[in-house]
């Protein structure tokens, strides 16, 4: 049976380098290689690895893989053959099935923090910035749709600070103006990424902390609660949010209803937060969010909880319970990825039961963020692309619309962060050397991302084997299939993929992340 299975192998490769077309256009990684690590990919001001998303000729499929061996986008392409269905009792085969479609896909992307606009402008050559922002928004990039952008500070800004600080109890917030941090850093990056990027850019908005003034506590950290007497007066600082950056000619998709809630209720971390229960939210959307932001710009999505996945039932579920009217109001639940582990995927599943008009979509996640974490950041992680893949592939198959990750780019600290709260990030910046690496991490979104555009329609897959392998499928609106493929063994394996009667047959490498794109509703062969 094992020289069987070398011999169809063999058959297997050699079929593939005889379709095989070469694309000259594509640059390879500059790969860097760690201890006991995957690779790194160098870019500098004269060089960066890219890749095209290549056009799907009829009767045809193309697969991009990367691996844990160092494999970044490597590309191959062959024609789809007659399904054989007595051939398939020694592999993986999933059967598309593109008349059973779920969720439409909004996007995926990452956040612009003020660490991440501090460090794109430490790369001090115009051309090393422009790489960087190539590199995930541009045609040979991953090609992202969305972002993040917080509110004034996060944890991830160099020091503390809202708007409109003082006067204080100023109902009217009369001195509402942006930041230093705004005009020096997440607006030319944000600009930069509209430049380039050929579909346009959904930017989600939340506030980590308003103004000391308007909490209970008068600080920015710790236990807290908005004071009743300025509910409207926060609503209207969301609001000024959306028309300053609309002057600056950046348009805000949508909003969230504070970051992590939670955070400020049980003192979990020591950064800028507001605290909210379930109730005064709700009392917080129906009178004075919802309406201030709908009767103006119905357009602008409110997006609740953007907190961990456990807070859905006894949060946005309370909320839609106890006060349904404010369903009018909120066109989706945000959820970070943190803690999926402490509860089942099927709570995603219950809620979109439940409340059939509103998507979720995953709004922050990254690694090095746990107490366990040794390195904060740790060029080269293949576990750490794992998780990232893993964590996609699960939202995804449980109707999540999108998925957008943390802090675009770091240094090689983790920061800069002023409460030291340092994490990963897929783009680690070294100004010094005058270059930045793409991490595992990086491709791992990108085999989503570049491939899965907006309005996208995941498929159902069905198992036709005994061996199955992690994946998920979209039908695009280019009329191809797309299918995510993670093989989590130590040794490669051939995965056929069945659509309208034709055989895709894939060979994933081992430890390897595969994204196949298939030619749909084409006769030829």
């Amino acid at each position: 049976m094992l020289v069987s299975y070398v011999y169809v192998k063999i058959l297997f490769l050699l079929l593939v380098i005889f379709y095989v077309e070469s694309y000259h256009n594509d640059r390879k990684c500059a790969a860097r290689s760690f201890f006991n690590r995957s690779v790194v990919c160098v870019c500098n001001a004269t060089y960066c690895d890219d890749v095209t998303r290549e056009e799907v000729a009829c009767g045809q499929y193309i697969w991009y893989t990367s691996s844990e061996a160092g494999l970044r986008f490597d590309k191959f392409t062959s024609r789809l053959e007659n399904f054989i269905p007595s051939a398939q009792s020694s592999y993986t085969t999933l059967d598309l099935n593109v008349n059973t479609k779920y969720q439409t896909v909004e996007g995926f992307g990452g956040a612009v923090s003020d660490a991440v606009g501090i460090n794109w402008q430490n790369l001090t050559d115009p051309q090393l910035k422009q790489n960087l922002i190539d590199t995930y928004f541009g045609d040979k990039g991953l090609q992202y749709s969305m972002l993040r952008v917080p509110i004034a500070a996060s944890d991830f800004s160099t020091h503390v600070y809202a708007y409109n600080e003082y006067p204080e109890n100023d109902y009217e917030l009369s001195n509402y103006s942006l930041s230093y941090e705004d005009y020096q850093y997440k607006i030319p990056f944000i600009k930069a990424a509209l430049a380039v990027a050929k579909t346009p850019i959904h930017i989600i908005a939340t506030v980590w902390s308003p103004p000391k003034w308007m909490k209970n506590s008068h600080e920015y950290t710790g236990v807290s609660r908005l004071k009743k007497e300025f509910f409207q007066t926060y609503a209207d600082y969301y609001k000024k949010f959306i028309e300053k950056y609309s002057e600056e000619g950046i348009p805000i998709w949508g909003i969230t209803t504070t970051n992590e809630p939670l955070e400020g209720i049980l003192l979990i971390v020591p950064f800028n937060s507001l605290g909210w229960t379930s109730l005064s939210m709700g009392t917080w959307i129906k009178e004075n969010l919802g309406p201030t932001i709908k009767n103006w710009r119905p357009d602008i999505k409110i997006l609740a909880g953007d907190d961990q996945r456990p807070i859905i039932t006894f949060w946005f579920e309370i909320i839609a319970k106890v006060m349904p009217e404010v369903l009018q109001y909120i066109d989706g639940i945000a959820v970070h990825g943190y803690l999926d582990k402490l509860v089942p995927p099927d709570i995603l599943k219950r809620t979109q039961e439940l409340f059939k008009n509103q998507f979720i979509i995953a709004t922050e996640y990254c690694e090095g963020l746990l107490p366990t974490d040794k390195l904060k950041v740790d060029l080269g992680s293949w576990e750490r692309a794992v998780s990232y893949t893993q964590n996609i592939l699960e939202d995804l198959n449980y109707n999540l619309t999108g998925w957008i990750d943390w802090n675009l780019c770091l240094n090689a600290q983790g920061g800069p962060n002023w409460v030291k709260n340092y994490v990963d990030s897929p783009v680690i910046v070294f100004p010094e050397r005058g270059e930045f690496v793409k991490q595992p991490m990086f491709y791992a979104m990108g085999h989503f991302s570049k491939f899965i555009p907006r309005g996208s329609r995941r498929i159902q897959v069905r198992e036709l084997s005994f061996t199955t392998i992690d994946n998920v499928a979209f039908l695009t609106p280019q009329n191809t299939v797309v299918v995510v493929l993670y093989n989590d063994k130590n040794e490669s394996r051939i995965v056929n993929l069945i659509l309208d009667g034709k055989q895709a047959s894939v060979l994933t490498e081992a430890n390897s992340i595969t994204t196949v794109e298939i030619s749909n509703g084409c006769d030829s062969l």
